[in-house]
């Protein structure tokens, strides 16, 4: 099942984004403390997920938009995720202590917005051509 395929290429390229924000938010964490740099880790997953979604789970689907709309509805169609995810992240952080909790509220973050974004992606970033 086709649909199937791409899910779990979308879950395993997001196994890759996961680890893309949680180093950034530790580089950035102690300049800008864990919220913002959340924001900006965040934006620097999805942009390593775009690429490789684009590149491996839906490199048949893809259209002839230019790359730099692709880009950029791909951010805006993320962001119900975000939204998940960013709230998973804070009410982490509010809960549980220690060195790693950022980095679980990134993870619970991830998989409480992994559907959403699926369905965003496929159905609207990388429609079927």
């Amino acid at each position: 099942m086709k649909i199937g395929r791409e899910f779990l290429s979308f879950a395993v390229v997001g196994v890759a984004g996961l680890v893309v924000d949680v180093v950034v938010l530790y580089l950035l964490a102690p300049l800008l403390g864990w919220y913002v740099a959340r924001g900006l880790s965040f934006l620097a997953a999805a942009t390593a997920t775009w690429a490789l979604n684009r590149r491996y789970t839906f490199a048949e689907r893809r259209s002839d938009v230019p790359v730099l709309r692709e880009y950029l509805g791909y951010l805006v169609t993320m962001l119900g995720g975000a939204a998940v995810n960013y709230s998973a992240y804070v009410l982490v952080l509010h809960w549980v202590t220690g060195a790693w909790a950022p980095a679980a509220g990134v993870a619970l973050g991830s998989c409480a917005g992994l559907a959403l974004n699926f369905l965003s992606a496929r159905y609207l970033v990388f429609r079927a051509k």
